[in-house]
């Protein structure tokens, strides 16, 4: 089976009234463009140059064309000249892809000498997007605008953000999750609406008994445990207690015979995210944790205590940022550093976070747990690299969800932590901790999240605005009275439908 190859389309609208000649012309710089773009190592998918657009019925046909290919995850479009606008209505209207409007000509710089009508007649970008910006506007067409040379860095770099949010749609229209058990007992901000999320988000999810896994886990093969640790070995530092020969290696196994077979339960069932609860462990004799942690790591969204919102999330948020430097993992805010003028939020969880972050070469650790009621699990320990980072959360409000980003800053701990036995990250929120933490609380963001290295604002804006759901930024601008009234203002906007 040949496996496929995400991709946008290169939409160049343009019309019949300048004769073969120009159309030539057209189809050669726009080719000329698509072909830029991809030699750009800003943009992640290929670009896919059509054939030049100059009426409705062409144009209709090449957007259900696109519609239907499940390759392409998105259209770029340009008006090379100028394309009458009714033209696009029936083909806009039918649009189910995410768009994103390049503004740009074939040019950088003017031949002020050599200008003449052929060359306006041609190079009318600056006409023929104003025509296509308005009936975007009047269609209340979402996309993204993007203008300037595609020889121009800042121009590329934002069409990549395009397509990795694109690409992180594509992902959670076909995600398949799966809970293994329900969610821990009295919690509010885990619960959500699961019929509403496949109507919005594409994202199918359902339950499955523990011991349904449990089944699968204990047929694992012992050759597969085998090379499991092998890999353990070669990947990461063990305390040695736990390597072959040690003590307690014995737990190492059990941690790998879990990984083996939620792998296996995972592709069997083509699902790329999974939650698990303390609180129903069934036949399981640890807390999943190393087995989590390094399916997070290949990419599988995950959500404790049954938190399937954000174990979507996650998965979402890693398709975004495949390829990019930094990494992704579940999170969730621990406790707080309140020195006045130095506060920062120490993140952390029971044993699953993401080694995708990790500063330096994690260390295999086994050490009790007070939770769960089962042997003491194994999990890998380290501190999240240093730098900027976004942290994501996701609510149900009953009438819609609503994402609430915060832009920090990753920092390493004041002091080293040799007691706390977990993977964590330390973090400096922007734009300082009352601002952030009070406008946090308002927006009602959860206390899971998903905190990311890899996956910056811009994209996250992108995403949001493909899949239609609220975003709430926090970033150095905002202020308290600002983020109150953008609250407000979201609120008017949903109960009108805008």
């Amino acid at each position: 089976m040949t496996e496929r190859v995400q991709q946008v389309w290169f939409l160049t609208g343009s019309q019949g009234l300048y004769g073969p000649e120009t159309l030539d012309q057209v189809a050669a710089q726009s080719r000329a463009i698509a072909d830029q773009l991809n030699a750009s190592a800003e943009l992640p998918l290929d670009v896919v140059w059509q054939p030049v657009l100059t009426d409705s019925e062409a144009i209709h046909r090449q957007i259900l064309a696109a519609n239907s290919d499940p390759d392409c995850v998105g259209v770029i479009a340009w008006m090379h000249t100028f394309s009458p606008a009714k033209m696009w209505i029936t083909g806009l209207d039918a649009l189910q892809v995410p768009l994103l409007h390049l503004h740009t000509q074939a040019n950088v710089d003017l031949p002020w000498a050599e200008i003449d009508m052929d060359f306006m007649n041609l190079n009318q970008a600056a006409h023929g997007d104003r025509e296509f910006g308005y009936i975007q506007t009047r269609l209340a067409v979402p996309r993204k605008t993007v203008a300037g040379h595609v020889s121009d860095p800042r121009v590329r770099q934002r069409i990549g953000a395009w397509q990795r949010a694109a690409r992180g749609v594509a992902a959670l229209r076909s995600l398949r999750l799966v809970r293994f058990g329900d969610n821990m007992r009295d919690v509010a901000v885990t619960e959500g609406d699961k019929v509403e999320a496949q109507l919005r988000f594409g994202v199918s999810v359902n339950t499955y008994g523990v011991n349904d896994l449990v089944a699968v886990v204990d047929q694992v093969a012992d050759t597969e445990i085998d090379s499991l640790i092998t890999e353990y070995v070669d990947t990461y530092e063990l305390t040695p207690e736990l390597a072959p020969g040690g003590d307690r290696h014995d737990a190492l196994r059990y941690g790998a015979r879990i990984e083996a077979g939620l792998r296996a339960f995972l592709t069997d069932g083509g699902y790329g995210a999974f939650t698990t609860n303390f609180e129903d462990l069934g036949g399981l004799l640890q807390l999943p944790g190393l087995a989590v942690q390094r399916l997070m790591a290949a990419g599988y969204g995950f959500g404790g205590e049954g938190d399937w919102k954000t174990s979507m999330m996650l998965h979402t948020v890693k398709a975004i940022g495949a390829g990019q430097p930094g990494g992704t993992s579940f999170m969730e805010d621990y406790t707080y550093h309140l020195a006045p003028g130095s506060e920062k939020i120490l993140g952390a969880h029971m044993l699953e976070v993401c080694p995708t972050i990790a500063e330096a070469r994690p260390r295999i650790e086994i050490h009790p747990l007070g939770i769960g009621n089962r042997s003491d699990p194994v999990r890998l320990v380290f501190d999240a690299a240093q730098g900027p980072a976004t942290v994501l959360g996701i609510c149900d409000l009953g009438d819609r969800f609503r994402l609430v980003l915060n832009e920090v800053d990753v920092v390493p701990p004041d002091q080293p932590l040799p007691n706390l036995p977990v993977a964590r990250a330390v973090w400096q929120p922007k734009p300082d901790f009352q601002t952030s933490t009070e406008c946090w609380l308002a927006a009602g963001g959860p206390h899971h999240t998903v905190l990311s290295t890899a996956v910056g604002t811009e994209e996250l804006e992108d995403f949001a605005r493909i899949a239609g759901v609220e975003l709430a930024i926090i970033d150095a601008a905002t202020t308290r009275r600002g983020f109150a009234n953008e609250l407000r203002w979201n609120q008017a906007a949903h109960r009108l439908g805008l």
